[in-house]
């Protein structure tokens, strides 16, 4: 029987079986932890179990992964929150986002969850000082943002409050490291974090270029997926423009800051989000994707960051740096 990775978390707790709480207990129990899955619906539990047992074999076509059923067991369900929480090193919550429902299940958390548990949220864009502040346990909180979905893309933000312990933040770094993931340190509570703020830019400037004509949505997309997303799979933009310039990133802001600078000022204006822009956008989209094909079309994403995913660690080990 597999064991937790070396500085993982042997027991782990998954509050909510939504999207990103079932991809969560995928995380964990492939790095080899005892997983409780909790959620107060039973429908949403069978669903969840019905889905993760349905990504593990995808996991398993892909290369990704060896035994899905060994996986499988290592997750359990329960709609009794004690139970879920009971022996828990490590607590994953992914309720909705909204402060009062973050404030009070963090409330329970921290009173039913063993001392020594950390307690982490994966929130988008709440900051943990807005749930966290009036607990006894504060200082074991924190947020822990994944992209969706976390098993197939392995970035996550952790980001404590004022009073998170130094410690909680170090033992959930090397218990996201031994589940896989790439940990990042949001070093001060800012909203939306690191991603969604680098995403939410990209796309208020996508919407600003559809909105006044200048792009279709298929086209604006295709922009992304077959240039800029390209070099963005093995490089961040920093390792970009360093590797754009002869002479590296200095050079590269010689060449290009004053239009860098000018574009800034150009794209302050923000689309409105109107009925009409948000309309045309869904439509588009609707004829590429009706709602009924909406599920198979994320099966089919999930799929396509299998193969990519697996094509990376294959290239990491064949292909390195001069």
């Amino acid at each position: 029987m597999a064991t937790a990775k070396s500085g993982g978390a042997r027991h782990v707790a998954v509050v909510g079986a939504g999207l990103i709480g079932r991809a969560w207990a995928i995380v964990f129990a492939r790095a080899g932890a005892e997983v409780a899955l909790y959620d107060a619906s039973k429908p949403a539990l069978d669903a969840a179990l019905k889905a993760i047992g349905g990504s593990l074999k995808d996991l398993v076509r892909a290369g990704l992964l060896k035994n899905a059923a060994a996986v499988l067991k290592r997750i359990r369900a329960t709609q009794d929150l004690r139970d879920a929480v009971a022996g828990a090193e490590y607590v994953q919550e992914n309720t909705p986002e909204k402060v009062e429902q973050k404030r009070a299940i963090f409330a329970e958390l921290d009173r039913l969850a063993p001392p020594g548990a950390i307690l982490a949220s994966s929130t988008s864009t709440i900051q943990p000082s807005r749930f966290t502040e009036p607990l006894a346990g504060r200082a074991r909180c924190l947020v822990a943002h994944p992209a969706n979905p976390p098993h197939l893309i392995p970035i996550v933000e952790l980001c404590g409050a004022p009073w998170t312990a130094p410690a909680t933040v170090a033992r959930a770094r090397s218990i996201m490291e031994a589940a896989g993931m790439t940990p990042i340190a949001v070093r001060k509570e800012i909203e939306a974090f690191i991603l969604n703020r680098l995403q939410m830019a990209l796309l208020n400037e996508a919407c600003r270029l559809i909105d006044a004509g200048y792009v279709t949505a298929g086209d604006l997309d295709k922009t992304l997926k077959d240039g800029l997303a390209l070099r963005w799979v093995i490089m961040g933009p920093m390792e970009t423009i360093d590797l754009n310039a002869p002479g590296g990133t200095a050079d590269y802001f010689a060449r290009y800051g004053a239009l860098i600078r000018a574009l800034d000022r150009d794209m302050r204006g923000q689309p409105d989000w109107s009925q009409e822009l948000v309309g045309r956008l869904d439509a588009e989209r609707r004829r590429a994707v009706p709602l009924k094909k909406h599920g198979a079309a994320q099966i089919w994403r999930d799929r396509r960051l299998m193969a990519l995913l697996a094509h990376k660690r294959e290239a990491a080990r064949r292909i390195r740096p001069a």
